[in-house]
């Protein structure tokens, strides 16, 4: 065989598929001796560790595919990372696709159903202990609840919601007198509408002491009244009073809401405006069905100063009274408000225009008898 350099200096290369003759094992080794660049290198032993990790990786990868995955198990992972051009692996592209659909559907869910909930939260109440299992009448009152799905709810108690302005002098009284003129009158206020004995229909003894017997007329007017109650005169103008025979009240709480101003009236006279809405819960004797009525009153009284009016220090006059009715027979006459129960069979005939009787707005006309929009 012929050991001639071709042209270039280098001998000729082994043909990697023939034998090697003695001459070109000996050209080798004597590279590797030198320590030329051709000359073969033995592995290092990370080079050898990093091949056989991934053989055996290779190997278990083999095995998996050739057993098969039983159900419930997640198939052997690829020990190679993912190629930045060739994008995710598709065999677990879609597990991943359908894991993240997944999830948007249930935040989509649970938004829905916070949304139901704060729309219709009787959908849940109703199924909750002591609800209504189909979420119908969630708003009628109860023994329990009174007052529940009233806007009455959060109202003061009773005498709590009357509260003062701070008094000032004014009409040529000191600040004195016009606190004991708004002292009187929601002293009047109080007996009139929130006093228990006024209520079950007795007479409103305490209220009638606070008002001045030497105004002509007014006294007669409402002795006549309590004893005799016609159209004309009418204990309503003036008292909240139910027949203890036909309801009572729930508990002991009226609720109440309003407001009281003051301004000079003639010199020496001071007038007090007051205008307050009370919401009685009721019940029939024995009976667990709640009704309430509501009575809205405006009412204006003036003190005045006896040594220039004929009037007796200390009591008040009664300038106007207005009233409107809410939940109550309309021309009954008797002396008593008369509420209409949830069971009750709607009465025949007109009722005129529809009203919300906790409307804080004008008044209704006198007379009038609309169709209540809520009690």
């Amino acid at each position: 065989m012929s050991t001639d350099t071709p042209p270039g200096g280098s001998p000729e290369r082994p043909d990697p598929e023939g034998p090697v003759s003695d001459e070109q094992w000996a050209e080798l080794v004597r590279r590797a001796e030198s320590g030329g660049a051709d000359a073969p290198k033995e592995p290092s032993a990370r080079a050898r560790m990093v091949t056989a990790r991934l053989r055996a990786l290779d190997e278990e990868a083999a095995r998996a595919r050739g057993r098969g995955r039983p159900w419930g198990r997640r198939q052997a992972e690829p020990w190679q990372p993912e190629g930045w051009r060739t994008g995710p692996d598709p065999r677990y592209a879609h597990g991943r696709s359908r894991k993240r659909k997944v999830a948007a559907v249930l935040g989509f869910l649970v938004v829905l159903g916070a949304l139901v909930v704060t729309m219709r939260p009787s959908l849940v109440t109703g199924h909750l202990p002591g609800g209504d299992d189909d979420g119908s009448g969630q708003d009628l009152p109860t023994l329990a609840r009174p007052f529940q799905g009233s806007p009455a709810l959060d109202w003061a108690d009773g005498a709590a919601g009357i509260e003062l302005p701070a008094a000032t002098a004014a009409g040529g009284l000191s600040e004195g007198e016009v606190d004991q003129a708004l002292r009187a009158t929601r002293q009047l206020l109080i007996a009139a509408n929130l006093d228990p004995a006024t209520l079950r229909g007795e007479k409103p003894a305490t209220a009638l002491e606070l008002l001045d017997p030497l105004q002509e007329g007014e006294p007669e007017r409402l002795e006549r009244a309590l004893a005799d109650p016609s159209e004309e005169q009418d204990p309503l103008m003036m008292f909240s009073r139910f027949d203890p025979a036909e309801t009572q009240l729930v508990g002991e709480v009226v609720k109440t809401r309003g407001e009281m101003t003051f301004e000079a009236g003639a010199p020496g006279s001071v007038e007090v405006h007051a205008d307050f809405t009370f919401v009685y819960p009721l019940v029939r004797p024995g009976g667990d069905e709640v009704a309430r009525t509501i009575v809205r009153r405006q009412l204006t009284t003036v003190l005045h100063d006896p040594k220039r009016f004929r009037a007796t220090r200390g009591k008040l006059s009664v300038l106007s009274s207005d009233q409107n009715f809410g939940n109550t027979a309309c021309e009954a006459y008797d002396g008593f408000l008369h509420p209409s129960f949830p069971s009750d069979t709607p009465a025949t005939g007109p009722h005129g225009d529809e009203v919300d009787p906790y409307d804080r707005g004008a008044m209704q006309p006198d007379g009038a008898c609309g169709t209540l929009s809520r009690s």
